[in-house]
Parts: C-alpha cells; structure tokens; sequence
C-alpha cells in the first residue's frame, strides 16, 4: 500500500470525519508526550469514553495512525510507534523537578485541570483571582510508604500562550486521564525561552515534610509557572538556583 499523508497533514476541520479528528487528536498526545513513545494506548473502550465517541469511531482513527506508521499492534494491543526526542543539550529536566524519588515508587500520578489557581499561585503568575489556568497534580510514594511527594504547579498565561504543547492541554484538562508533561520544560526551551528556575525549601512544623516552592520565570522577567511540592524530609532535599538557556 502507498503511504500517502498523516492526519496533521489535514486542517483540522469539522467538516473531516469524526474518526479523523480523533486520529488528529490522539496524534497530538503520541507528539507531545502524553502518551510515551513505545507505551502501550489504553484500551478501546477506554479511549472511546476519553474522547466521548463510539469504540467504532476509535478503531477506524486507530487504523488511519496504523497504516501511517505510528502506532504498531501485537496481541497486547497498540503503543506508540513514535521515535524518542532526541537528546537535548543540556539534559532534559523531568517535570517537576524535584517530583521524583530516587527509590522505586510504587506509581506516579498526574493529571491536569483548568480550574482557577490558588490566590497565592494567582498573584505569582500575575492573574487575576478568578482567572482559570492549567493545573497539574503530581503525586509519587515509594513501596514502603516513605518518600512521598505530591506537587501541584500552575501555568501563566505567557507559558500556555507560548508553548504549544502545554495550551494542547487545556481542551483535555478534566482531571481525570494521565498527564504526562514530563518533558515540559524541554517544550518551553524550545519554545525560546530562557528557564530561571529557583526553590524556596521551609519545614513544616509538626510533619516529617518539607514544602518546596518552586517559582520559574523566562529571560524578560515573566512568570512561566509556581510549584508548590511536599517533600518526604526523611528523604534528602537539596536548596538550589540554575538556569537553563533557551534551545537552539
């Protein structure tokens, strides 16, 4: 069979097939990393209440990705067929930095909502106090218990504004699917922004925790997004201030 185009070659239109808008949209995550390249897709039925179509409409957009080449299938289902990003210079960061222990943990959770900031992280990133913005939940624990750490991070306008992939997430902000924006600050430098990144570490009184409040701005002074993590303090933490410069 000749391989002719792939759904993003296609504007995307209400006029297309509604199998070929889920195509588009599930191509979107295998690109901007929400779903992994080489992880396996959730199931039919699962994608079809993701995307609020018919398990049909699901099957025919996993078969236009398919015969694309993107997707591959063996009898345990589909994943991603995407090559990894290439390796960045300096190394990628994992978002949140900081959100991850150095011991297995027993499964990451995040997710994202579009949902009006706390009045704290509304006045760090210059919103008004009813705006709505992206959300994202994180939350790791390792297999004894220990080491937990949740984060919750709000995003600026400047940041959804200017990095595409993260404004992809507003659309799909229930708070309920994965989210996976594990590669967000590469997405920011790539966007040519400079991340100044700086940590404000305080113990909580009574708590075996301590708060990490993490604030990013870009090269023009303008906020990006405010991290608020809550550290297991049995684990080790560490105070520190880097920049990464835009990429390219």
């Amino acid at each position: 069979m000749v391989r002719t185009t792939t759904p993003h070659d296609h504007p995307f239109t209400d006029a297309q097939p509604l199998y070929r808008r889920v195509a588009v949209q599930l191509l979107g995550e295998l690109r901007d990393g929400t779903v992994p390249p080489g992880a396996r897709l959730p199931g039919e039925r699962r994608l079809a209440e993701h995307f609020g179509v018919s398990r049909e409409t699901v099957r025919q957009a996993l078969e236009v990705l398919r015969r694309d080449g993107l997707l591959a299938t063996d009898r345990r289902g589909s994943h991603a067929a995407l090559p990894g990003p290439p390796a960045q210079s300096p190394a990628s960061l994992t978002f949140p930095v900081g959100a991850r222990t150095a011991e297995p943990s027993t499964g990451d959770r995040a997710t994202v909502t579009w949902e009006v900031p706390s009045p704290e992280h509304a006045a760090a990133l210059g919103l008004a106090p009813d705006r709505p913005t992206l959300v994202h939940r994180y939350l790791s624990a390792t297999a004894d218990g220990t080491g937990r750490r949740t984060a919750v991070t709000s995003f600026s306008a400047v940041a959804l504004a200017e990095v595409e992939e993260l404004a992809r997430y507003r659309d799909r902000a229930d708070g309920t699917a994965s989210a996976h924006l594990r590669r967000a600050y590469d997405w920011m430098r790539r966007a040519g922004l400079t991340l100044h990144h700086r940590d404000t570490i305080s113990r909580l009184a009574d708590t075996p925790s301590v708060r990490v409040v993490r604030r990013v701005h870009d090269q023009y002074g303008r906020p990006l997004e405010i991290t608020d993590l809550l550290v297991d303090s049995r684990q080790d933490a560490l105070v520190y201030e880097f920049t990464l410069p835009a990429a390219g």
